[in-house]
């Protein structure tokens, strides 16, 4: 029994001496202590819902790159890798580090070009995705990661995917959080994209200016939720600072020049998920002005078991529907046995 709880329980009979007659007071007494002892026992029975696993922040040289990731929770526990999306880093899985690192080994790297891992000029590394996940792969050779719980949110999916299809085995389950792996997610806002792929010299500027701007960063994350007020302005304005800084604009603007290679590539990924059924679990921020929910129902229909939940969320989820998402994850990854 710990001092604050022997300190606590002290003044209790005093109390009822000068408040109630002798057979009250037994009876209360009696029952305190019952319900010290009810504490005592759930204490030592029931882990601490306070207790966190620490964050740590590495760095691993990859490719003559040096990589940046968040890790936390037990060196055993089940691996969750984390990859992140546009124009986000791995900061933005901070609110599942803070709920699942009691029992997951939690690892989110930073992609080339994203957050505090290297930024190389576009003259001296290539910018696609086949390259990102080139890197990706090296780095989970690199901590050693042979067996995973995959999780994916926007351009986390085109790395992912390609992981996936490179290395099969290593996939124990699939997470999709917004993310585009089939055509049915590409709505109107895709419009002016897809002539900026088809002539990129003529629709440059239109699409640098609306792509990479204040208004459309915060849009990604507050999209079409009539409750604004429940999103902090840092998500954003962080993200602005971002994408402002020197080199970016060319750095992202190639990038997404190579994202027509992602939508050519659904076929071939849905196709994998079709003959393969992996398990997987779909989050879905119901407000997100990226991506069409249409595509939950196209998760589904490739893998009929997938699990699916539309939370109140956007494009990042994560920014209102921690709570709800961490535990849903909690409970797919523990109903099958991790």
């Amino acid at each position: 029994m710990s001092s604050e709880l022997r300190h606590r329980d002290r003044p209790v009979e005093p109390m009822l001496k000068r408040r109630k007659p002798l057979m009250a007071r037994g009876f209360f007494v009696h029952f305190a202590l019952a319900a010290l002892a009810s504490l005592v026992v759930a204490c030592a029975t029931s882990a601490p819902v306070d207790v966190q696993k620490p964050v740590v922040y590495y760095t691993v040289a990859v490719d003559g790159l040096s990589i940046f990731y968040r890790e936390a929770g037990p060196s055993d526990g089940p691996v969750l890798l984390l990859l992140h999306g546009f124009p986000s880093s791995s900061r933005m899985f901070d609110p599942l580090f803070a709920r699942l690192a009691d029992r997951f080994h939690l690892i989110a790297p930073d992609l080339v070009g994203f957050g505090h891992s290297d930024c190389p000029a576009p003259a001296s590394f290539a910018y696609t995705f086949d390259h990102l996940a080139t890197v990706m792969d090296h780095f989970t050779q690199a901590l050693g990661l042979s067996s995973y719980h995959l999780y994916v949110q926007d351009y986390g999916a085109d790395v992912g995917m390609r992981l996936v299809l490179a290395h099969p085995e290593r996939l124990r389950s699939l997470i999709i959080q917004n993310a585009a792996l089939h055509p049915d997610a590409l709505g109107p806002l895709w419009d002016a994209r897809r002539a900026f792929w088809a002539d990129r010299a003529t629709h440059e500027a239109q699409l640098r200016a609306n792509f990479l701007s204040l208004e459309a960063t915060r849009q990604r994350h507050v999209g079409s939720d009539p409750n604004t007020d429940r999103y902090d302005p840092d998500l954003w304005t962080d993200e602005y600072q971002f994408l402002t800084g020197q080199a970016q604009g060319n750095i992202q603007l190639d990038l997404f020049y190579d994202y027509r290679t992602n939508v050519a590539s659904y076929g071939t990924w849905d196709a994998w998920l079709r003959d393969h059924h992996p398990r997987t679990l779909v989050l879905w921020g119901k407000y997100d002005p990226s991506f069409l929910i249409a595509e939950t129902t196209a998760d589904q229909r490739d893998v009929p078991g997938a699990e699916v939940h539309i939370v109140d969320g956007g494009h990042f989820a994560l920014d209102t529907a921690a709570p709800e998402m961490a535990q849903d994850i909690r409970n797919f990854l523990s109903q099958h046995g991790h």
